[in-house]
Order: C-alpha cells, then sequence, then structure tokens
C-alpha cells in the first residue's frame, strides 16, 4: 500500500507543478486558462477560481494539461482572439510552453537545497575492502581508508563529505570516461595519500551494481559482525549469534564486512559443493572457534555461499548539512549535475554506447518511491527531486509532442520566418506519439525485467 500511495504522491506533485509552470505563464501573458487538469479522465473534483479557468482532478492520475483559449482547438470570439495562444509573440508562446519543465527544474532545486539545508544522516566516506581484481584492488586501496577529497583531471581537489557523495563522483567520473583521483587517510583532517582510479579504461553502459563492483567501491565500510541469525541457515546450525564479531576465517584476518561477504560467497565450489570453514570470533569479550559450513544458493550460473545472518554492522554515520546560501547552492549544483548525468546517458544509449536496459518505467518509479518513503520523508524528498529533474529534462527533449517538440517548431518558426506547416506538424505529432508509445513500452519491459529477477 505504502508503494502505490507513495507512487500517486509523487505523480500527483510532479504533474501538478508541470503544469502549474505552464498555467502561470500563460496568466502572466494574458492568455485565458480554460482549464487546469490534474489527471486525465472523468474529472472526480472541479471548481473555478474568478478567472474562470476550471481546475479538476481527474481519475487517471499518470497525466495532466492546460488547455488554453487557442483557434486550432476551438472557435474564438472576434473580440478575444487577440488573447488566443496562437495569436500570441513567438517569445511569448516559447516561454509557456518552457515554464513547465522550468517549473520542475526549479522544484528539484528547492527540494534538494532544503534536504540540505535541514541535514542528512549518510554513511561516513570510509572504503570498504575492494573487490577481488577491481580498479580499487589495483590502485592499492586495502580497506579502511577515509576519502577526504576527490577530483577529476586537472581539478582541483573538492572534500567529500559522505559515501554518498563519493558514489555520485565515482558515476560522473565514469560515465564522462575521467580517471578520479581520491586522497586517502585515517581521517577526515588526514591529507594523506593520493590514488588514481583510471575510471576511463571502463567501457560503461549500465549504472548498475556490476558497475560499482568493477571499479571495487560497493559500500562504505562496516565491521565484520553479525546481525540477524535466521534459525534455519548455516549461522544458526554453527551456534553463531546476533553481534558476534568475526576475527578471522581460515587463519585470515578479517578487515571488515565486505571481506567477510567475499569469504563466505566462495565457499562453495563450480559444482555447489560446499566447504566448511573455521571461523574465530569474538563473543562478549571471549574469542572462541566454530566450524561454518555455506550452504550453496544458485545466482545466474553460478554457485555462491550463503550463512542466513546478516553480514556486517551499520557503518559510522555523519550529518550532512548546510548554511541557507550554501544549500541553495547546493540545490542549483545537484540539479544541474543532475540534469547532465541524464542527458549524457540519453546520448549514450542514443549512440549504443549504454544498454536501453537503463530505461525505467512507471513500475521502477513506483518500486522507487515505495522504498524512499519506508526510510522517511527525507529519502522521499531527494527521490521527488530526482524524478522531477528527469521530468524537466524530458520533456525538454525535441521529440514531437513533448514540450521541446514545440520549442523546436518554434526555432523554425523563428529562423524560417513562417510556422511549420500543418502537414508537417500532423505527421511529426504522429511520429512522436509513436517514438513515445515505443520508449514507453521498451520502458516498462525494462520494469518488469527488474521486478521479475
Amino acid at each position: 500500500m505504502i508503494t502505490v500511495l507513495s507512487f500517486l504522491v509523487a505523480i500527483a506533485v510532479l504533474i501538478a507543478v508541470h503544469e502549474w509552470g505552464h498555467y502561470r505563464m500563460a496568466v502572466a501573458c494574458g492568455v485565458p486558462v480554460l482549464r487546469f487538469s490534474i489527471g486525465l479522465g472523468r474529472p472526480l473534483l472541479t471548481w473555478r477560481n474568478r478567472r474562470g479557468t476550471e481546475f479538476v482532478v481527474a481519475a487517471l492520475p499518470l497525466g495532466g494539461y492546460v488547455r488554453m483559449l487557442d483557434e486550432r482547438e476551438a472557435p474564438v470570439a472576434a473580440e478575444q482572439r487577440h488573447l488566443a495562444f496562437n495569436a500570441q509573440p513567438l517569445r511569448r508562446r516559447a516561454a509557456i510552453v518552457a515554464a513547465g519543465p522550468a517549473a520542475n527544474l526549479l522544484l528539484a532545486v528547492a527540494l534538494y537545497a532544503f534536504v540540505a539545508w535541514w541535514g542528512v544522516p549518510q554513511a561516513q566516506p570510509v572504503l570498504a575492502s575492494p573487490t577481488a581484481a577491481s580498479l580499487a584492488e589495483r590502485a592499492g586501496i586495502r580497506g579502511g581508508e577515509w576519502v577526504s577529497a576527490a577530483a577529476t583531471g586537472d581539478q582541483a581537489p573538492q572534500a567529500v563529505r559522505s559515501f554518498d557523495e563519493l558514489r555520485w563522483r565515482l558515476t560522473q567520473a565514469a560515465l564522462e570516461g575521467l580517471d578520479l583521483r581520491l586522497w586517502l587517510g585515517d581521517g577526515p583532517q588526514s591529507p594523506g595519500r593520493e590514488v588514481t582510479l583510471p575510471l576511463s579504461t571502463l567501457e560503461v553502459r549500465d549504472v548498475d551494481a556490476r558497475l560499482f563492483e568493477r571499479i571495487g567501491i560497493v559500500a562504505p565500510w562496516s565491521a565484520p559482525q553479525l546481525g540477524e541469525v535466521t534459525p534455519d541457515g548455516a549461522a544458526a546450525a554453527a551456534g553463531l549469534r546476533p553481534g558476534d564479531r568475526v576475527l578471522a576465517v581460515d587463519g585470515e584476518a578479517m578487515v571488515d564486512a565486505q571481506q567477510l561477504r567475499a569469504r563466505i560467497r566462495t565457499a562453495v565450489d563450480e559444482r555447489g559443493q560446499a566447504r566448511p570453514q573455521r571461523w574465530r570470533i569474538e563473543r562478549d569479550g571471549a574469542v572462541q572457534e566454530v566450524v561454518v559450513t555455506p550452504r550453496p544458493q544458485q545466482q545466474g550460473d553460478a554457485w555462491v555461499g550463503r550463512v542466513g545472518a546478516m553480514v556486517g554492522a551499520a557503518p559510522a554515520m555523519t550529518v550532512v548539512e548546510h548554511g541557507v546560501i550554501d544549500a541553495l547552492g547546493e540545490g542549483l549544483r545537484r540539479t544541474w549535475d543532475v540534469s547532465i548525468l541524464s542527458l549524457q546517458m540519453l546520448g549514450k544509449m542514443l549512440i549504443g554506447e549504454a544498454s536501453l536496459r537503463n530505461l525505467s518505467g512507471p513500475l521502477t518509479i513506483a518500486d522507487y518511491a515505495g522504498q524512499s518513503a519506508s526510510l522517511g520523508w527525507i529519502p522521499f524528498l531527494t527521490f521527488l527531486a530526482l524524478v522531477s529533474v528527469s521530468l524537466g529534462v524530458l520533456n525538454l527533449l525535441p521529440l514531437p509532442v513533448l514540450d521541446g517538440g514545440h520549442l523546436m517548431y518554434y526555432l523554425w518558426e523563428a529562423v524560417a520566418g513562417r510556422p511549420l506547416s500543418e502537414v508537417w506538424m500532423d505527421r511529426l505529432q504522429r511520429g512522436g506519439v509513436a517514438l513515445l508509445v515505443a520508449l514507453m513500452s521498451l520502458a516498462i519491459f525494462n520494469d518488469l525485467a527488474r521486478l521479475l529477477g
């Protein structure tokens, strides 16, 4: 239920803000707005304001529109023709069309700025053990290092305040094909040593967990300690309890939970046969040894070991917050960065350098909406900001039926000195609808593939 409600709230807010942008600009330009609808289909709730605009909340929440006075849609009285949308100067029509995506981008700035000002608990930028044969391992990262700063190219080092911020820097650098320099120390004030992750050597087609495994930085550092233990798992069978700290496995010291998880996974051979492991653990200050036999579980074409326990203590946290002015700057920067990243990914998908599996639809949005809402209202606002940026950027793409397509028509009109012919307009609109339907079908297929594993 929380997934459905969160999705409906998110979609309603984003659509309302988008259409409000069109509406407010139309009013500012003196164009009468006949209807402002949130949702499509049968009206559930209607009212009018003093300007005569009919406001509608409709049954199908996946859309909305603003209907203005326009001779192309209905006859207009002679005395009102100068007010019609189609009779407005080019700059006013362009401003009204662009105001919808602009409103979504401004909403994202406001949400990111508020979250930055309020403060968000995030994991400290302390690195876990890198995955085997990864870029991080080859760069000499061993785990437990604090990342104090990062930079690409000739940039000056920029402070890294949390692990989330580090992942964002990694994502940006990987998509841009740039190497990332990291400054590692024993704490936030320790300058330490500089290492370079050669991200330019990666062929990035998907931004997912596998990308970070190839980089070698998957999760923040956490202690090799057991959490919840399932009653019928291998850990329970070996007598392990929540809170047990694993000091060593088969004589190898465990630096962190990431290393312990890797050892558990590789305790099964390619035929699915498990190998017993000798664990040295610490419980209530006393050290003891136990034999643990991870149970095989097939994952795709491979076998991995599982012990039936939560592995890893909660990572150390820090609260990342900014002053009012800095928070506004953070909102602008984050919105800009996400917009550029979205365009880069769309461009890579267009030329075949990124997989079309990165395209997401309403099912994935609903799933993420529910997950973020279950974590609290701050994660939900952050999710809302991310989707608002995506909606703003998507609507500015030069595709017919989208706002960006109409802006392209106006650009043609400005260059050619005449509007696009109705014949070509009809052809482009039909093609735009077909392309949009194809993209939505692909997005929904990707959603189902993700949800069904």
